[in-house]
């Protein structure tokens, strides 16, 4: 196995070419320092005034202006196209937590493509931040300190059950499935939620303001078990 490009006891912030604002990135930045891009995501670092440690993708979004302005030693050409520039990136890190920013938001395509990632690289301890929410890989046991009345979503991206505390519906004795029961809008009736899954597939969807619960919940939690994408497709 390579070593990753990205190796780093700070958390990373990830960004990719999708729109996020200068707030986004503060907010992100505060938490995890590190800033690396996945392809065009570059460019949008440095419109923000931001130069990233790496950039990582098959660069078929990386402007001229970037490559020239980014030190060659900072660029990392991953020319393959069976994987999305949000895996390759995410792959080629090793960190206690990334934020992934510029990948839900503005193309159905690419977000159901970012979410595919998140279960499929669920060992990576991963948050995606969207406009208004946050998304995550669920681990098998996962306690969370959120507010009463906040709304709480569970979305399944194959087979999965679960059992649940401090929810209004709990989940137990439900077979969640892409195309069958999902879980979106529960919500919230205990500060202290706990979340059990008989095996990973599940994401745990959060407004963005409980940003630091998600973080808090996913670091304590017990690793997932890595493995490998099982589906293709580039960009």
């Amino acid at each position: 196995m390579k070593p990753a490009i990205v190796q780093t006891l700070h958390g990373v912030t990830l960004a990719g070419g999708g729109p996020f604002r200068r707030r986004d990135l503060r907010l992100c930045q505060s938490r995890a320092p590190v800033m690396v891009a996945a392809d065009g995501g570059a460019d949008r670092l440095l419109r923000l005034g931001v130069m990233p440690e790496a950039v990582i993708g098959d660069f078929d979004s990386l402007s001229n202006v970037a490559r020239a302005m980014i030190p060659q030693d900072r660029q990392h050409l991953m020319p393959e196209q069976a994987t999305t520039d949000f895996d390759k990136a995410l792959r080629s890190i090793k960190a206690p937590l990334v934020l992934a920013l510029g990948f839900a938001g503005a193309r159905l395509d690419h977000g159901l493509a970012a979410m595919n990632t998140l279960i499929q690289r669920a060992a990576q301890r991963c948050i995606l931040i969207g406009p208004q929410d946050l998304a995550f890989a669920a681990p098998a046991r996962l306690e969370l300190t959120l507010g009463v009345n906040d709304p709480l979503s569970l979305f399944p991206m194959g087979p999965v059950t679960g059992r649940s505390a401090g929810l209004e519906w709990p989940i137990a004795d439900i077979g969640f499935a892409p195309d069958g029961a999902i879980g979106t809008s529960n919500r919230v009736t205990a500060r202290q939620v706990v979340l059990e899954f008989d095996r990973p597939g599940m994401l745990v969807i959060l407004p963005r303001r409980r940003l630091d619960a998600a973080i808090r919940g996913l670091c304590a939690a017990p690793p997932v078990p890595a493995r490998g994408p099982t589906s293709a497709h580039g960009g």
